[in-house]
């Protein structure tokens, strides 16, 4: 008897495990340039995700020291002084895909929407209605997309000296190819 139990409990668990999908190679990129002036432009690609193909839900978290930029001391200075890696070490988004239906996912590409929160510098962001973009590539989601937000949502203070060179609108864009859990 509690051997079939066992069985059981392996055969739910990995019945259960197969709704999910999930990277640990997420991208991440943001840009915050001004024409005229130096890229403010970084790239995270260890960014982990996961989708429950089941009721839509998704989420992704990304530890913020690990964005690159071209420049080290631009780096440093995200890290210290804008994003404050030390006190909110990480970035995370928690929403859910409206309408989202595995079978409507064939070779072509379905255009979703997804409502959630994205949680950066200790400051949540509330989005109504994202659009992301999802195709399946055999035993692969893809989930892709972008937006625009404010440093000040964020309570991320840029200095008058570098006003002119950094834009309060950052353009952030993202892509994670999941494979079934």
């Amino acid at each position: 008897m509690k051997n079939a139990i066992y069985v059981l409990f392996l055969i739910c668990f990995s019945l259960s495990a197969q709704t999910k999908y999930i990277t640990k190679t997420g991208v991440v990129n943001f840009e915050a340039s001004v024409p005229s002036f130096e890229e403010v432009k970084a790239s995270h690609n260890l960014v982990t995700a996961i989708i429950n193909i089941e009721n839509g839900e998704f989420a992704a978290l990304a530890l913020v020291k690990g964005f690159r930029f071209k420049n080290a001391l631009m780096e440093e200075h995200f890290n210290e002084n804008y994003a404050e890696s030390d006190k909110f070490p990480k970035a995370t988004f928690k929403g859910k895909i409206k309408y989202f239906n595995i079978v409507d996912l064939k070779t072509e590409t379905a255009f979703y929407t997804i409502k959630g929160e994205l949680n950066f510098h200790g400051k949540t962001k509330a989005f109504d209605a994202l659009n992301i973009s999802i195709s399946k590539d055999n035993d692969m989601i893809i989930l892709s997309g972008n937006f625009k937000a404010k440093a000040s949502d964020f309570d991320i203070e840029i200095p008058k000296i570098v006003s002119n060179k950094i834009s309060e609108t950052i353009e952030v864009s993202f892509e994670f190819n999941m494979k079934k859990k």
